[in-house]
């Protein structure tokens, strides 16, 4: 059932409607009875953070087509626009739309939301540069035998490097604390 929208702008939410993180998680995924649970939810956080970022455009008077899809159990909305603004200092704004649009989601739904945001491509190109200085970080550390400490990196960023280390075998960790927490990439033992 759609949800319908006041003249506010506020979206009214019917009981069916909310499905808590653990109805999410634990929902069974079935080509015979249509789309599961999980896969309905993910598709409504998708569009309920597009409403909210295209209503965002249209007040700030930005240019941006936007598509939403999931992919690993997450909803992925990106914005497609030429220019940066919306990406920001190493991707400042990129970061807070992405907290705004999970708030919009969380205010709708009432779960918590690990909705993933893009503009412009700059998760794409980052992720690409993260894993090439993480392949660079394990070559280090197989040569030289001792840990590398990366700059401080976001949790999104930091990830993706655990990914590659991990894939390497070898261990890496995270120390510090945020702004400045960073991965250390250790040895093999």
């Amino acid at each position: 059932m759609p949800s319908a929208r006041s003249d506010e702008g506020v979206a009214q939410v019917s009981e069916e409607q909310i499905v808590s993180e653990e109805q999410i998680e634990t929902a069974p995924e079935s080509a015979t009875e249509g789309p599961s649970k999980r896969v309905v939810a993910l598709d409504n956080e998708g569009e309920i953070a597009a409403d909210y970022l295209e209503e965002l455009l249209d007040i700030a008077d930005l240019d941006g087509d936007i598509d939403t899809f999931s992919e690993g159990g997450r909803a992925h909305v990106s914005i497609v626009t030429e220019g940066d603004q919306l990406v920001g200092r190493d991707g400042e704004v990129l970061e807070a739309l992405q907290e705004l649009a999970r708030l919009a989601v969380m205010t709708e739904t009432g779960h918590r939301s690990r909705l993933m945001l893009d503009v412009a491509g700059y998760r794409e190109k980052r992720r690409k540069v993260l894993q090439e200085l993480a392949q660079d970080a394990v070559s280090s550390v197989n040569e030289s035998g001792e840990s590398v400490r990366l700059a401080p990196m976001n949790p999104f960023e930091r990830k993706i490097v655990h990914d590659v280390v991990a894939d390497a075998g070898l261990v890496s960790e995270s120390e510090g604390e945020e702004p400045q927490r960073r991965v250390v990439v250790l040895p093999k033992a």
